[in-house]
């Protein structure tokens, strides 16, 4: 591998143009295709299979104008007036007159008129009544000439007024910018009468993906970059590969969004990856190619080939564990993560390429202003005071108080972990949005004015055994158990078909949707629907937020238990085969379970228990999203293996040249850390600026990400490993002799490198040895 990676660093920094044009075309492609093709991104968690989701699905073939998109708008009227006041109700209707004109707004009205003119004949109209006088009092609705406006509810204190209404389609369906024209299309009629429109969190489409925060994130890695390798030219590198690899990586991947759903989650999880890794990936190569010029004399062109053969094979390896953490998200057959999982993927694969080929071509452009003449004076004397520098001291330290660090090193994240055995798992709602969002002061509004329920109605789908119509007192008798349920608020008609043999239910809880007590209403519905189904003829089905929450959760903790099993398998054979140990991927994997059980703790804490959410300009607590568990185990466990790789390789580098077990251990340590320091810096910084993403998804998963590479590369890779390697001595690297020759030698040291193309003349490519020619 080793020998491999050095000829293809040797031509790309000798043939630079030939590389960078080949990643130009790809770029331009990739570009031209966005171009050309709308960005559509999905805000929808499905989960095909689950209880909720089939009721939708059965929905769609039975009832096919009641399975659209859910849209929600409140108008608040100006202070001091009310609804009804004449300039405002005109401006309302004519608001919802906008919305239900709409090519893509199903209008209600047209239905209604047709069955109005039927009169009593009419079996909507009597199975509305039927079900309005079992199911409780609901909010008055909006009148035009003394009819009520269908879908529109005035509040009590007549300041507010809630539309209701469906899409033709699934939101992440409609064509880009259908969602965003409905809500300026009512915020334009309503503005004639003052009124302030908030759409819910449903009506969200594309999430802000790049703000201010990660432009932050990004400015403190470029820092951290100058202050580690010393130079503009030096540091603006990673920065280059990082910024190509997302925009190929996630480019490409918006590219296909036309064609297979992509959530908007699994493109900022690619762009978070792709930046981080992008970044650290370019550094540990170019910190290698440095310290090659530096410590060894060699000019640009040798130490580029030789850190590409060296560094390169440790970028290979690490990238490809981060790949097979999230390739494992295939194996759950879940489509959902497997978008997210092959679009991060992708990414990671394209970063890698372009450490191991664009950036030895940009070097090859670059050439000895790498290191300028100011940085050589003197290296060899800063390198060795490096050796015995504060690195070296601190890992020596560990050595020495090797049982004090290990019990540290498992104590503190353990008592971080604490709060994670009290975690809840949920779907985002209003109440979860930033202070100054639309979606939360919507949330608000409604709670306030209608109800926290009515931010999150359940839908019951009650379909007619028989095969016959559902007769009104069918509908009353259900309508009538559903609203004696603990926690219900009303019951109403919300549809039914043409035949009469399906009707949708709209079940108002007295809870918000992420409330506890709106989980056990669920509960209790589902457990009394089959009793109540053969009392009355048919059977019921109930879906909605919270119902979806509840389903999503369940299957994503079955399946959590098989996915970690696949990717530790998985990641061992591919430690064990660069270790050649039986006991260092083993330690890897134990503290990675203490750092992801730290980074779930803290979560929890922040998010779910309130702590310093200030600090994150969050004012309300939040269950934690579904999909965050499943997902962070696999990007944390592929990234924290990153820092293992690099740590213990320079550790084992050390070892298989003489040196002991314990001064390996510290060589490597000293070698590595300032590198893995900087580069889990880089890491924390970039996840941390989509903490202050205003989506509630992409802030945890910032959050998540952080917080667990803090304490992965800090608590679990500088302490934790080093010391049971102290602990350990020779038998960290004891492994079977029969196991030992099955295993293919990978050479992620470089061994064979240095045996077949040995070290040249310090400042020429020449070897030392005139009979061995570098390879290329």
């Amino acid at each position: 591998m080793s020998v491999l990676l050095y000829r293809l660093g040797r031509f790309a920094y000798g043939k630079p143009w030939y590389v960078i044009g080949g990643w130009l075309a790809v770029l331009a492609s990739v570009l031209a295709l966005l171009v050309v093709n709308p960005v559509r991104l999905s805000n929808e968690v499905r989960i095909d299979g689950t209880p909720s989701q089939q009721v939708i699905d059965d929905l769609a073939r039975t009832l096919p104008e009641a399975s659209g998109g859910q849209g929600l708008l409140l108008f608040k009227a100006p202070d001091g007036a009310r609804i009804n006041d004449e300039k405002v109700h005109a401006a309302v209707l004519a608001a919802v007159d906008a919305v239900y004109r709409h090519d893509h707004v199903i209008d209600v009205r047209k239905a209604l008129a047709k069955e109005v003119a039927k009169g009593a004949d009419s079996t909507l109209l009597q199975a509305q009544t039927a079900v309005a006088k079992a199911g409780g009092r609901t909010p008055a609705p909006l009148r035009s000439d003394g009819q009520p406006v269908p879908g529109v509810a005035v509040s009590a204190d007549g300041k507010t007024a809630l539309m209701q209404f469906q899409f033709d389609e699934q939101t992440y369906e409609l064509p880009s910018g259908t969602v965003d024209s409905t809500v300026k299309a009512a915020e334009q009629r309503a503005a004639r009468g003052g009124l302030e429109v908030l759409p819910s969190a449903s009506m969200m489409e594309i999430p802000e993906i790049v703000g201010v925060g990660e432009i932050v994130g990004v400015a403190v890695a470029a820092l951290v970059l100058l202050i580690t390798l010393g130079s503009v030219v030096a540091a603006g590198l990673p920065l280059a590969i990082a910024l190509v690899g997302v925009t190929v990586g996630v480019g490409g991947a918006f590219t296909l969004s036309t064609v297979f759903e992509i959530h908007s989650l699994a493109a900022v999880l690619a762009l978070m990856l792709g930046l981080a890794v992008g970044i650290d990936y370019a550094l540990f190569i170019v910190n290698r190619e440095r310290r090659l010029i530096l410590d060894d004399g060699l000019d640009a062109h040798e130490a580029t080939a030789r850190a590409i053969g060296t560094a390169g094979s440790a970028v290979f390896f690490a990238g490809s564990t981060v790949i097979i953490a999230l390739a494992g998200l295939l194996v759950i057959r879940i489509a959902l993560l497997s978008t997210m999982a092959v679009v991060a993927a992708a990414t990671i694969a394209v970063a890698v390429l372009l450490a191991l080929t664009l950036l030895p071509a940009l070097l090859g452009l670059v050439k000895e202003r790498i290191c300028p003449a100011r940085v050589r004076r003197g290296a060899r004397q800063r390198t060795s005071a490096a050796e015995h520098g504060r690195a070296a001291r601190w890992g020596a330290r560990l050595v020495r108080h090797r049982y004090a660090a290990l019990t540290a090193a498992i104590l503190i994240p353990a008592i971080l972990a604490v709060p994670a055995a009290g975690m809840r798992l949920g779907l985002p709602s209003g109440a979860s949005y930033n202070p100054d969002t639309g979606q939360r002061r919507s949330y608000e509004l409604t709670s306030d004015a209608y109800g926290p329920g009515y931010n999150g109605p359940l839908l019951v789908a009650v379909d007619s055994t028989g095969g016959g119509s559902l007769t009104p007192g069918t509908l009353a008798a259900v309508t009538s158990e559903l609203r004696e349920t603990k926690g219900t608020t009303s019951v109403s008609l919300a549809g039914m078909n043409k035949a009469g043999t399906t009707a949708i239910l709209s079940l108002v809880p007295a809870s918000g949707p992420n409330d506890d007590a709106t989980k056990n209403l669920v509960t209790a519905v589902r457990d009394k629907s089959a009793q109540i189904g053969r009392a009355h003829g048919a059977t019921l089905g109930i879906t909605g937020f919270t119902a979806l929450a509840i389903d999503v959760s369940d299957r994503l903790a079955d399946v959590l238990p098989l996915y970690v099993a696949v990717v530790l398998g998985l990641s061992l054979i591919v430690l064990l085969l660069v270790f050649r140990s039986l006991l260092v991927p083993v330690m890897a994997t134990l503290g990675f379970l203490l750092s992801v059980s730290a980074a779930f703790g803290l979560t929890t804490a922040v998010f779910q228990w309130g702590w310093l959410q200030s600090l994150i300009g969050i004012d309300a607590t939040a269950p934690v999203v579904s999909l965050l568990p499943i997902i962070i185990t696999g990007v944390l466990y592929g990234l924290a293996m990153d820092y293992q790789m690099f740590l213990v390789t320079s550790m084992r580098e050390a070892h298989v040249h003489g040196q002991s077990a314990l001064e390996a251990t510290v060589t490597g340590f000293a070698r590595a850390s300032s590198v893995i320091v900087a580069a889990a810096t880089i890491m924390v910084s970039v996840f941390a600026g989509f903490v202050f993403n205003a989506q509630p998804m992409i802030k945890q998963a910032g959050f998540a990400l952080a917080a667990g590479i803090l304490v992965d590369a800090f608590v679990i890779r500088m302490t934790l490993i080093p010391a049971t390697m102290a602990l350990a001595r020779e038998k960290a690297w004891w492994i079977p002799a029969w196991l030992n020759r099955l295993l293919p030698d990978l050479d992620v040291e470089g061994d064979k490198l240095a045996q077949r193309i040995p070290l040249p003349r310090p400042g020429t490519s020449q070897p030392l040895d005139e009979t061995t020619q570098p390879v290329g």
